[in-house]
Protein backbone atom coordinates (compact mmCIF):
# COMPACT_ATOMS: atom_id res chain seq x y z
CA UNK A 1 0.00 0.00 0.00
CA UNK A 2 1.16 3.52 -0.72
CA UNK A 3 0.84 6.56 1.52
CA UNK A 4 2.65 4.91 4.41
CA UNK A 5 3.32 7.29 7.32
CA UNK A 6 5.26 7.31 10.59
CA UNK A 7 2.51 7.28 13.22
CA UNK A 8 2.64 8.01 16.94
CA UNK A 9 -0.27 6.45 18.85
CA UNK A 10 -1.41 8.24 21.99
CA UNK A 11 -3.72 6.34 24.35
CA UNK A 12 -4.49 5.48 27.99
CA UNK A 13 -1.89 2.76 28.63
CA UNK A 14 -3.61 1.14 31.63
CA UNK A 15 -7.10 0.96 30.08
CA UNK A 16 -6.65 0.69 26.33
CA UNK A 17 -3.52 -1.38 25.70
CA UNK A 18 -5.44 -4.25 24.05
CA UNK A 19 -7.12 -1.90 21.56
CA UNK A 20 -3.82 -0.17 20.82
CA UNK A 21 -2.29 -3.59 20.13
CA UNK A 22 -5.15 -4.46 17.73
CA UNK A 23 -4.77 -1.11 15.95
CA UNK A 24 -1.04 -1.54 15.50
CA UNK A 25 -1.44 -5.15 14.39
CA UNK A 26 -3.85 -4.08 11.64
CA UNK A 27 -1.67 -1.16 10.57
CA UNK A 28 1.82 -2.65 10.78
CA UNK A 29 1.71 -6.43 10.67
CA UNK A 30 -1.25 -7.25 8.47
CA UNK A 31 -1.32 -4.35 6.02
CA UNK A 32 1.88 -2.29 6.39
CA UNK A 33 -0.05 1.01 6.50
CA UNK A 34 2.30 2.73 8.91
CA UNK A 35 5.62 2.70 10.68
CA UNK A 36 4.87 2.74 14.40
CA UNK A 37 6.67 5.44 16.36
CA UNK A 38 4.71 4.61 19.53
CA UNK A 39 5.92 4.07 23.04
CA UNK A 40 5.68 0.36 23.77
CA UNK A 41 4.85 -1.04 27.18
CA UNK A 42 8.06 -1.04 29.22
CA UNK A 43 9.96 1.41 26.98
CA UNK A 44 9.95 4.20 29.56
CA UNK A 45 10.15 3.82 33.32
CA UNK A 46 6.85 5.22 34.68
CA UNK A 47 8.63 6.20 37.91
CA UNK A 48 10.73 8.84 36.15
CA UNK A 49 9.93 12.52 36.64
CA UNK A 50 7.18 13.80 34.32
CA UNK A 51 9.54 16.15 32.48
CA UNK A 52 12.04 13.30 31.87
CA UNK A 53 9.26 11.10 30.46
CA UNK A 54 8.13 13.93 28.19
CA UNK A 55 11.66 14.59 26.96
CA UNK A 56 12.13 10.88 26.13
CA UNK A 57 8.82 10.76 24.25
CA UNK A 58 9.48 14.02 22.39
CA UNK A 59 13.04 13.19 21.34
CA UNK A 60 12.70 9.44 20.88
CA UNK A 61 9.24 9.02 19.39
CA UNK A 62 7.44 12.22 18.35
CA UNK A 63 10.36 13.78 16.48
CA UNK A 64 10.25 11.12 13.80
CA UNK A 65 6.45 10.88 13.41
CA UNK A 66 4.26 12.62 10.83
CA UNK A 67 0.79 11.76 12.19
CA UNK A 68 -0.53 11.30 15.74
CA UNK A 69 -3.50 9.00 16.26
CA UNK A 70 -5.32 9.37 19.59
CA UNK A 71 -7.17 6.21 20.58
CA UNK A 72 -10.04 7.42 22.77
CA UNK A 73 -11.45 5.17 25.47
CA UNK A 74 -13.61 6.04 28.46
CA UNK A 75 -10.86 7.86 30.41
CA UNK A 76 -8.38 8.96 27.75
CA UNK A 77 -9.39 12.62 28.13
CA UNK A 78 -8.13 12.53 31.77
CA UNK A 79 -4.51 11.61 30.99
CA UNK A 80 -1.84 14.31 31.31
CA UNK A 81 0.54 12.44 29.00
CA UNK A 82 -2.11 12.17 26.25
CA UNK A 83 -2.72 15.92 26.52
CA UNK A 84 0.99 16.62 26.39
CA UNK A 85 1.57 14.22 23.45
CA UNK A 86 -1.14 15.97 21.43
CA UNK A 87 0.32 19.38 22.28
CA UNK A 88 3.83 18.31 21.32
CA UNK A 89 2.60 16.70 18.11
CA UNK A 90 0.96 19.84 16.78
CA UNK A 91 3.73 22.25 17.76
CA UNK A 92 5.99 23.11 14.84
CA UNK A 93 9.63 23.51 15.90
CA UNK A 94 12.97 23.24 14.12
CA UNK A 95 13.69 19.80 15.62
CA UNK A 96 10.10 18.49 15.71
CA UNK A 97 7.91 19.37 12.71
CA UNK A 98 4.15 19.43 13.25
CA UNK A 99 2.24 16.17 12.83
CA UNK A 100 -1.22 15.52 11.47
CA UNK A 101 -3.82 14.60 14.11
CA UNK A 102 -6.88 12.37 14.34
CA UNK A 103 -8.89 10.62 17.03
CA UNK A 104 -10.51 7.19 16.93
CA UNK A 105 -13.28 6.30 19.39
CA UNK A 106 -12.52 2.87 20.82
CA UNK A 107 -15.20 0.21 21.41
CA UNK A 108 -14.90 1.01 25.15
CA UNK A 109 -15.77 4.68 24.57
CA UNK A 110 -19.22 5.38 26.08
CA UNK A 111 -21.44 6.75 23.32
CA UNK A 112 -24.75 8.25 24.44
CA UNK A 113 -27.56 7.74 21.92
CA UNK A 114 -24.88 6.97 19.33
CA UNK A 115 -23.06 10.27 19.96
CA UNK A 116 -19.82 11.21 21.70
CA UNK A 117 -19.76 13.69 24.57
CA UNK A 118 -17.37 16.51 23.58
CA UNK A 119 -16.31 16.83 27.25
CA UNK A 120 -14.94 13.27 27.22
CA UNK A 121 -12.71 13.81 24.17
CA UNK A 122 -9.21 15.06 25.08
CA UNK A 123 -9.77 18.84 25.11
CA UNK A 124 -6.74 19.73 22.97
CA UNK A 125 -7.87 17.18 20.36
CA UNK A 126 -11.45 18.43 20.52
CA UNK A 127 -10.46 22.07 19.91
CA UNK A 128 -8.58 20.87 16.80
CA UNK A 129 -11.61 18.90 15.61
CA UNK A 130 -13.62 22.11 16.00
CA UNK A 131 -11.19 24.14 13.86
CA UNK A 132 -10.76 21.45 11.16
CA UNK A 133 -7.16 20.48 11.91
CA UNK A 134 -8.19 17.05 13.28
CA UNK A 135 -11.07 14.65 12.77
CA UNK A 136 -12.81 12.08 14.97
CA UNK A 137 -13.76 8.65 13.69
CA UNK A 138 -15.46 5.53 15.04
CA UNK A 139 -13.40 2.37 15.64
CA UNK A 140 -12.82 0.28 12.53
CA UNK A 141 -10.70 -2.69 11.55
CA UNK A 142 -10.74 -1.65 7.88
CA UNK A 143 -7.14 -1.18 6.78
CA UNK A 144 -8.25 0.90 3.80
CA UNK A 145 -10.27 3.24 6.01
CA UNK A 146 -7.43 3.61 8.54
CA UNK A 147 -4.94 4.31 5.77
CA UNK A 148 -7.20 6.99 4.29
CA UNK A 149 -7.76 8.67 7.68
CA UNK A 150 -4.03 8.71 8.45
CA UNK A 151 -3.14 10.09 5.03
CA UNK A 152 -5.84 12.78 5.23
CA UNK A 153 -4.47 13.85 8.66
CA UNK A 154 -0.99 14.00 7.13
CA UNK A 155 -2.26 16.31 4.36
CA UNK A 156 -4.28 18.54 6.75
CA UNK A 157 -1.16 19.41 8.74
CA UNK A 158 -0.11 21.67 5.85
CA UNK A 159 -3.54 23.12 5.00
CA UNK A 160 -4.92 23.93 8.48
CA UNK A 161 -3.50 25.67 11.53
CA UNK A 162 -3.73 23.74 14.79
CA UNK A 163 -5.03 25.21 18.05
CA UNK A 164 -2.58 24.57 20.88
CA UNK A 165 -4.04 27.16 23.27
CA UNK A 166 -5.68 24.82 25.80
CA UNK A 167 -3.76 24.93 29.12
CA UNK A 168 -1.43 21.95 29.49
CA UNK A 169 -2.52 19.37 32.05
CA UNK A 170 -0.26 19.44 35.09
CA UNK A 171 -1.86 16.32 36.60
CA UNK A 172 -4.22 13.59 35.47
CA UNK A 173 -7.85 14.68 35.70
CA UNK A 174 -10.89 13.00 37.18
CA UNK A 175 -14.64 13.45 36.93
CA UNK A 176 -17.18 12.89 34.21
CA UNK A 177 -15.75 15.41 31.73
CA UNK A 178 -13.62 18.51 31.34
CA UNK A 179 -14.97 22.02 31.56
Amino acid sequence: MSNRHKVFVSYHHANDQADRDKFEKICTERYDIMVSRSVQDGDIDPNLQTETIRQKIRDGYLRDSTVTVVLIGSQTWQRKHVDWEIGSSIRNTQLNPRSGLLGILLPSYPLVNGQHNPRTIPPRLYSNVQNGYAKLYPWTTSATQLQNWIHEAFLRRNTHTPDNSYPTFVNNRSGSGWT
